[in-house]
């Protein structure tokens, strides 16, 4: 991503503009980036940081980031990344699991980090990025590196998703990603040597590295990073002021931008951008119809997962959008929708979206839980005298349907992990969050489908005898969420019932939550206590 430029004419170009939420800027070229993340790499190498060690990166969008995430790779070790709205339970999950040996973190952030330190017997170093003494050590390190060598099955990063029970997992890729990764820039997001180019997706999301740091770099692309949060005037003139060309942002933004209506964006002059693309949760036809509108371009969408490691669906630049369809497979991925067992279905048939198991990007394992990595496989998978054409299927979560021209169209998950604005929520970790809460005896969390976030999370709960329901209590339970496990994961409503619908075994039933919310059949119920 990085040293592949150097002593080349591309060394001198820049790499990365960054905007801070003040106002501040910074560049860098390729060159330098290179010898920062080497300084990095020395660093962590002074620390006794190894091949194979987890290194985590805590840490809003400052430059700090993208030099230190490659400087990790650099020694071998597995880079993590966290969301910076984290709070302490979920980041104690993380770190816990990973058995992260160093977490690179700032002042503000560390505060929550440090009352849990006790919980993370192997993580050695809390490494403060904005003090004079880390600022003093970084400077004394050399800025040439010799770079771990690694095979094309050795471990690179690793990211938690949330799912719909238990803890987060860790979704760990490999080396030989790459591939995958930049192939998809090139030809999807058809990224050029001229192109200034912004992804808004942060680090703490699979979308943030991928596309936010490793295959625009490959390619030799100088790339735009915003810290700041989001606002359509700082955005429009974001795209103005660093002639933006291509696009890569989620519908969330799109809706939150179109809710703004059509004059900002004919108050800037937006003539640099030539491809606009999307990415996160399902893109609506509305927010494609307002591009070609006022940017007399269609935002082209992309489907793909944590798991999945790049993008999968896709709708390229030259070929015909069908308006609400999720696109066509990228050349050499075979997808097809199946059942349950990994049996094809007819076309326009509803089924599982599937993938045969293989391509480069694929995740290579879940963190110490083999048991749910083979969970995502039905058939052959993963076995190690697998053929390619008898491996089986990747069960991807979602469902949908193949249309006769072999476009692809989303329907919905098949879990009950909430999508809000882009980002994945697990409900057990909300429900945990709640529960915890004094006044609260249960909680059972569901997505609900939201005009302009895609969902919301809304929360049913079964407060202690004697709690008096009010709306001072909903805004204090969302708030006790939001402080203490993510700013983006609070329930936006809270409904308090008298009892949770749940499996004899005590499973909350989110099914049926959602369809009494949706006004749908509530479908079997024969694993459900009397209700």
């Amino acid at each position: 991503a990085i040293d592949r430029h150097v002593g080349t004419p591309v060394e001198s170009k820049t790499a990365l503009l960054w905007e801070g939420d003040n106002g501040a800027t910074a560049s860098y070229s390729f060159c330098e980036m290179a010898r920062l993340s080497n300084q990095y790499a020395n660093f962590l190498t002074s620390l006794g940081v190894a091949k194979g060690d987890r290194v985590f990166l805590f840490l809003p969008r400052i430059p700090v980031l993208y030099a230190a995430f490659l400087g990790i790779l650099k020694t071998g070790a597995i880079a993590g990344s966290l969301f910076s709205a984290f709070q302490q339970q979920a980041l104690v999950d993380r770190l816990e699991n990973s058995s992260a040996k160093v977490l690179f973190t700032t002042k503000e952030l560390s505060a929550r980090v440090a009352g849990a330190k006790a919980k993370l017997p192997n993580l050695q170093h809390i490494i403060i990025v904005d003090s004079p003494e880390f600022l003093g050590a970084i400077a004394k390190q050399p800025d040439t590196f010799a770079c771990v060598h690694t095979k094309p099955e050795d471990y690179s990063f690793m990211l938690y998703t949330s799912g719909t029970t238990g803890k987060p997992k860790g979704v760990v890729h490999v080396h030989n990603g790459i591939l995958h990764e930049y192939a998809t820039a090139k030809y999807v997001l058809d990224l050029r040597p001229d192109d200034i180019y912004w992804c808004t997706a942060d680090p703490g999301w699979v979308t943030g590295i991928v596309y936010g740091i490793l295959s625009p770099w490959m390619l030799g692309v100088t790339m735009l990073v915003h810290a700041g949060r989001f606002d359509p005037d700082v955005w429009y003139g974001l795209l103005e002021k660093y002639k933006v060309t291509v696009w890569y942002t989620a519908p969330t933004a799109i809706r939150m931008l179109m809710s703004k209506g059509d004059a900002p964006v004919k108050a800037h002059n937006l003539t640099a951008l030539r491809h606009l693309c999307s990415v996160g949760e399902p893109l609506n036809p509305e927010a494609i119809r307002w591009g070609v509108k006022v940017f007399g371009l269609a935002f082209h969408d992309t489907w793909w997962q944590t798991e999945t490691g790049a993008m999968m669906m896709v709708n390229f630049r030259g070929m015909d959008i069908k308006i609400g369809s999720m696109g066509v497979p990228f050349p050499g991925l075979e997808a097809a929708i199946v059942d349950d067992t990994g049996n094809p279905l007819p076309n326009k048939t509803e089924g599982n979206l599937a993938f045969r198991p293989g391509w480069p990007s694929m995740m290579a394992a879940i963190w110490q839980n083999e048991e749910k990595y083979t969970s995502y496989f039905v058939n052959n998978w993963p076995a190690s005298n697998a053929s390619r054409s008898d491996a089986g299927w990747y069960i991807s979560g979602d469902h949908a349907w193949k249309d006769d021209d072999g476009y692809y169209w989303f329907i919905g998950r098949a879990d009950d992990v909430i999508k809000t604005s882009g980002e994945r929520v697990g409900p057990f970790e909300v429900e945990s969050a709640l529960v915890e809460h004094p006044a609260v005896t249960e909680a059972g969390v569901i997505g609900k489908p939201d005009e302009l976030r895609g969902e919301i999370v809304k929360a049913f709960v079964v407060l202690k005898p004697g709690t008096k329901p009010t709306e001072e209590l909903k805004a204090e339970l969302s708030e006790y969420v939001k402080k203490h496990l993510a700013g983006h994961a609070y329930p936006r409503e809270i409904e308090f019932i008298d009892k949770l619908p749940k499996t004899r075994s005590g499973k909350i039933m989110r099914r049926i939550l959602k369809a009494k919310e949706m006004g749908l059949p509530i479908g079997d119920t024969s694993t459900l206590e009397e209700y």
